[in-house]
């Protein structure tokens, strides 16, 4: 179906929602056996958007777990399980530093007690002071404890106060060894690049990852890489690979070509209870992911299927929407994940603590739309150009 929508700044175009059918044509319910965690948003409730929060007045993490709409927030992650993706729960997409640890504890016990597969970010943030490396250490294996005992799997998230306290390279391998030491796997480290939080520049230096992640692979099963540089993360995928360790990708401008660059699977190798494939393509824990649930279902089945070419024609066509709603300023992506989530009608009020959407205009979220609908992320396109509107203007 094809349905028109007028934005006022742009032409008039028109939104579909058939893009991919000739596509789907005799596949199964099957998805794949890759690892792809969508890292989800939350949704605030209608009485939110009374409240005085912005960039220049930020709530407290309190104030804005008050308004955490915590039923429709499940609702998400349950349209994204529906699709045959994975959750990845309390990550920077649900706006973890304005939430603070007690609301990221809360959706993490959440997911875990609806029963859904999801991993979950573990950092320091319930701690108000940390004096030296050995606080980050301390505090970060209470988290991943806790994230273990609600059900998940770790992602080690990274300390921008490491940064702070001019930790070097040995330094840097001291701390995350004797985070490793003192848990349980699988573990994932996670990179985040500058691009995403400034206060990161210079994370991991020298050698550091490297030494990190080969020193106990056993425990630790993989790494997320959100650096934005493809060439970066295939050469460090490879290296992984010599202790059967798994990339995901966090890249959401390549993660296309990143997730299908072969389809040859050398071996399985473990992961939690699972056996997950291993080869020169990554697997995925993904922002972009929870924005593209549809085409994404899509190209599992028929990765699935053994049609490889058609899940990469899928994938990289999800790009060209990647990179826009990933554009500088890159930590407003959240404010095009959570649109299209209300256009496509999960959830019924479009709004994100301290009000992160309205710092995108009316232009960016028709373009957003525009391209959405170009890789067939729109499941109604009637309902989908009816909520737009509201929106759009």
């Amino acid at each position: 179906m094809k349905c028109p929508v007028r934005a006022t700044e742009l032409d008039p175009f028109e939104i579909r929602d058939d893009v991919w059918e000739a596509r789907a044509q005799g596949l199964g319910d099957a998805t794949s056996d890759r690892l792809t965690y969508a890292a989800a948003h939350v949704v605030m409730d209608a009485r939110y958007a009374e409240v005085d929060h912005g960039p220049d007045c930020p709530g407290s993490a309190s104030d804005i777990a008050e308004h955490i709409d915590w039923d429709a927030t499940l609702d998400v992650r349950r349209s994204l399980v529906d699709q045959g993706l994975g959750i990845a729960e309390a990550m920077d997409t649900a706006q973890r530093f304005e939430i603070g640890w007690a609301g990221a504890h809360e959706l993490i016990r959440r997911t875990g007690e609806a029963g859904l597969d999801f991993v979950a970010g573990a950092g320091t943030d319930h701690v108000n002071t940390l004096s030296g490396a050995s606080d980050v250490v301390d505090a970060v294996v209470q988290q991943v404890q806790e994230v273990h005992r609600c059900g998940g799997h770790a992602v080690l998230l990274p300390v921008p106060q490491l940064i702070e306290m001019g930790i070097d390279e040995a330094g840097f391998v001291d701390v995350y060894t004797n985070i490793i030491d003192q848990c349980d796997g699988p573990l994932i480290v996670h990179w985040l690049g500058e691009a995403f939080m400034p206060a990161l520049a210079g994370y991991f230096p020298g050698n550091a990852f490297t030494t990190i992640m080969a020193h106990d692979p056993e425990t630790v099963r993989g790494a997320k890489l959100s650096l934005l540089d493809a060439e970066r993360e295939r050469e460090l995928r490879q290296r992984l690979a010599e202790h059967d360790q798994i990339m995901l990708t966090g890249d959401d401008f390549n993660f296309g070509s990143l997730m299908t660059d072969s389809a040859i699977v050398t071996k399985h190798v473990p992961f939690g209870d699972r056996q997950v494939p291993l080869g020169e393509f990554s697997h995925a824990l993904l922002g972009i992911l929870a924005a593209i649930g549809a085409p994404a279902n899509l190209a599992l089945r028929a990765m699935a299927d053994g049609r490889d070419d058609d899940a990469a024609v899928i994938l990289k066509s999800c790009e060209r929407l990647g990179r826009l709603i990933f554009e500088p300023p890159t930590p407003l992506y959240k404010a095009g994940i959570a649109f299209l989530s209300y256009v496509n009608g999960t959830q019924d009020v479009f709004d994100l603590p301290n009000h992160l959407q309205r710092q995108r205009d009316r232009t960016w979220y028709a373009r957003v739309l525009k391209s959405a609908s170009e890789c067939g992320v729109i499941e109604d396109a009637e309902s989908a150009a009816e909520r737009a509107l509201y929106v759009l203007g």
